[in-house]
């Protein structure tokens, strides 16, 4: 199949290449749009409990604030006579602005949770109308007109932040970030492939695969974003896995057709070649990452399934690429794939004549083979030390600690923790189903607050403070903003504020503000939202709870759900896949160990680096538990690139087996032919990825630093001494399996490429032809021939 394709592919090489450059040019001039349709957020379950509370809330109580105001009096008490002045102005400037409703202030609602410990400052809170890019304008501008040197005349100054401005900021610094690794890793690529290849022009090729894949994955993102929810961090995993897999392809490809024309074949039938040979591993490559990918697919939460989107289009373009336009180019090129060399030109060409082996590799490959359980014993240890730490692991959702300390939201989300205690977005939301009478209302308000961690309820009946009545209930209708229960507007993000819950009783489900005592990330906070669910509920009621704690809950609860079915699809379809190219059926099951093992180190590094902060001043991070989605992400992607270098290495010891060479033979020729290319491939995408080391973002750190060390580890210690050791030590039951998945019996190899098999399409220039051999010459002995076999008659 793949020499047919080679053929078509090379017969019509200029109208393949006018095909990739339309597709180019469609893809740049309706893809460049992408990021207007993208999203932040997308973390949730949208089946999840919390969720529904979130949706029923703004259906039936209104919209929720998400816009957080914090004034600080510049001298003296929040109460004082300027400072009252100048509070209320604010408010009333911020309730007259445009797209701008449910704004409710300590001023304003006379609500003592709304004021600092100290007095010195006061909280407003409101709800900005829109969505994605138009959201992100309208608070960025509300921004800068509120913390204008006078918006709040002298007496006050005022930081604005909340979930709306931490999503809008989210998405520059993503934007900027991606920009600024997008001019560092481009020329940096090049210059490495240049160090490589030792020619400009080869160097150039596989940049091109990688360009072509992000381009069309960005069409295919932008197609998808006016169709579903897609997360802007897509983006992100776009530009670093089609440079990566673009890269990782094309040096496949442009160093199999050297070696081919090194073989004295002609440039077009190197390319058949070359498609018939790489092609094949691409494929089988190409299909193992996209299952991996896909699996993110079965867990509800957009922001991963959008990574699925992405990455399954950045695999399709770039072995699409891989194996049409750029045979297509080298057939047009032929040895002029070589032009522009540099001095170490030679060097390189002398490489690509010795079949593309390379020395150090091949010696590594002997010591391992000779001495396996020394080799692998180390490395495994290693391993397991890495990965000890992944067993204190945390999790949580992010906030606005995701972005730096310089950002507003930031410095807002900030000041709110340390100087309230209401603690902003916090509260918990308790919706009830039902018709439960005042008494009963009131009673169940009175049970959550006697709850541990829980500093004050409210409810349509007053608010409740470890039992007791508190405060009265506030006033129906447009007066309830004004009551003691809108004090719970500091819960911007999970719901309309508290005293519009007085004006719901009648007109649909009743709403409770529980606000804990405790950081909404903690464990103490995610108990509570246990004990609130195992809480009775007035009779013929049912209790749903949400907020950020609640959503924290439920977003754990997910991915726990759905591991084991994401496991056994991710372990299943790469065993299916590998267990069709090898044939093998030992091959699969150790390369799904060595993948495991590999992935619980990098976990591991990431818990010892981003929750125990021990690299925090050299990457300028906050500290914290890991976000939820994370480690699944990493998980799914690094498994997926750790087979594609399975693929590369099995692929050349397979040809080797094949060919007639022992099990300890052809392990050191498959690592002395893939290792520089593994390992050059590996650190090309390492590179790209831990780019994003360098973001303000700290998911984006923890996503490229995690997958670079993850790709680092496997196309060195892995897949250069593990590999090797554990098949040395498996001898020949690396090649069995049952009957019916039998392989076939391999056929003779050709003489120019071992494990090639016979050419059909070798064209041998006339001056190397050898002379017609005489008609009754004997047929030679084919390589697979038993050692003990009758020599042919000689004449």
């Amino acid at each position: 199949m793949f020499r047919h394709a080679g053929r078509l592919v090379t017969r019509h090489p200029r109208l393949v290449l006018l095909a990739g450059l339309a597709f180019l040019v469609l893809s740049v001039a309706f893809g460049a749009d992408a990021t207007g349709r993208l999203k932040t957020q997308g973390y949730d379950d949208p089946r999840s409990e919390s969720s529904r509370v979130a949706s029923v809330a703004a259906e039936h109580l209104g919209a929720s604030p998400n816009l957080v105001v914090v004034a600080e009096a510049r001298g003296g008490s929040v109460d004082a006579p300027a400072a009252r002045s100048a509070g209320a102005e604010l408010a009333a400037r911020l309730a007259a602005r445009p797209h701008v409703s449910a704004v409710a202030s300590y001023w304003t609602a006379k609500a003592p949770e709304l004021r600092s410990r100290d007095g010195r400052a006061a909280m407003l809170v409101a709800h900005v109308d829109g969505e994605g890019e138009q959201l992100g304008a309208r608070v960025e501008r509300l921004r800068k007109e509120l913390t204008a040197p006078t918006a709040a005349g002298t007496a006050l100054t005022v930081h604005v932040g909340g979930p709306a401005l931490v999503e809008a900021e989210l998405q520059d610094l993503s934007e900027s970030d991606l920009k600024r690794a997008e001019s560092v890793v481009l020329p940096g690529t090049l210059l490495l492939l240049v160090l490589v290849f030792g020619s400009v022009v080869a160097a150039a090729l596989p940049l091109l695969i990688g360009v072509l894949a992000v381009a069309g994955t960005l069409l295919v993102l932008s197609v998808l974003g006016g169709l579903t929810d897609v997360s802007v961090f897509a983006l992100n995993l776009t530009t670093a896995l089609g440079l990566g897999l673009g890269i990782d392809y094309g040096l496949l490809v442009v160093s199999r057709f050297r070696e081919e024309l090194a073989g004295g074949h002609t440039p077009r039938t190197a390319a058949v070649r070359t498609v018939r040979t790489a092609g094949h591993t691409i494929a089988f490559s190409a299909a193992t990452v996209s299952a991996a990918l896909a699996t993110l697919l079965v867990f509800p939460p957009y922001f991963l399934r959008s990574f699925a989107y992405a990455g399954i289009a950045v695999v399709a373009v770039a072995a699409v690429s891989a194996v049409t336009v750029l045979p297509a180019l080298l057939t047009l090129l032929g040895t002029r794939v070589d032009a522009w060399s540099v001095p170490w030109r030679r060097r390189a060409r002398s490489g690509s004549r010795s079949g593309s082996r390379s020395r150090f590799w091949e010696g590594l490959a002997r010591i391992v083979v000779r001495r396996p359980l020394l080799a692998a014993l180390p490395v495994i240890g290693l391993l397991v030390l890495l990965a000890g730490p992944f067993t204190r692991a945390g999790f949580a959702t992010p906030d606005d600690r995701a972005l730096p300390v310089s950002a507003s939201s930031r410095q807002t989300g900030d000041l709110v923790r340390g100087a309230f205690d209401m603690k902003g977005s916090s509260a918990l939301t308790v919706l009830t189903t039902g018709t439960a009478s005042p008494p009963e209302r009131a009673d169940y308000a009175r049970r959550l607050s006697m709850l541990p961690q829980v500093a004050q309820v409210v409810g349509p009946d007053g608010a409740f403070r470890h039992g007791e009545a508190a405060a009265p209930a506030a006033g129906t209708g447009a007066g309830a903003g004004t009551g003691a229960g809108a004090g719970t507007g500091a819960e911007a993000g999970t719901g309309a504020e508290a005293g519009a819950t007085a004006g719901s009783v009648g007109q649909g489900p009743d709403r409770f503000s529980v606000v804990p005592a405790v950081d909404p990330q903690s464990r103490a906070a995610q108990q509570l939202v246990r004990d609130i669910r195992a809480t009775p509920a007035p009779a013929a009621t049912d209790a749903l709870v949400g907020g950020p704690s609640a959503v924290l809950v439920d977003a754990k609860d997910t991915v726990k759900d759905r591991i084991p079915l994401a496991l056994s699809l991710i372990t299943g379809t790469t065993f299916l896949l590998l267990l069709g190219f090898t044939r093998s059926l030992l091959l699969p099951l150790k390369a799904i160990a060595l993948n495991a093992l590999g992935l619980a180190a990098v976990l591991g590094a990431m818990v010892w680096i981003f929750q125990q902060g021990h690299l925090r001043h050299l990457l300028d991070f906050t500290p914290g538990p890991l976000t939820t989605t994370m480690p699944v992400l990493l998980f799914c992607i690094v498994f997926g690139l750790s087979v594609d270098y399975e693929v590369f290495v099995l692929a050349r010891i397979k040809e080797a087996h094949d060919a007639g060479q022992d099990n300890a033979g052809s392990i050191v020729s498959g690592i002395a032919h893939t290792g520089g290319i593994v390992t050059t491939a590996g650190a090309l995408l390492a590179f790209t990825l831990l780019s994003f080391g360098t973001s303000q973002v700290s998911l984006l750190q923890f996503f490229g630093i995690g997958a670079g060390l993850g790709v680092l580890l496997d196309a060195t210690l892995v897949r250069g001494v593990l590999v090797p050791a554990l098949m040395r030590l498996a001898g020949g039951l690396n090649w069995w399996a049952p009957w019916p998945l039998g392989r076939r019996v391999p056929r003779p190899a050709s003489r120019s490429s071992p494990g090639t098999g016979p050419d059909p399409d070798r064209q041998v220039p006339p001056a190397r032809a050898p002379g017609p051999a005489p008609a009754h010459a004997p047929a030679r002995a084919p390589v697979h021939a038993p050692v003990h076999a009758p020599a042919p008659a000689r004449r």
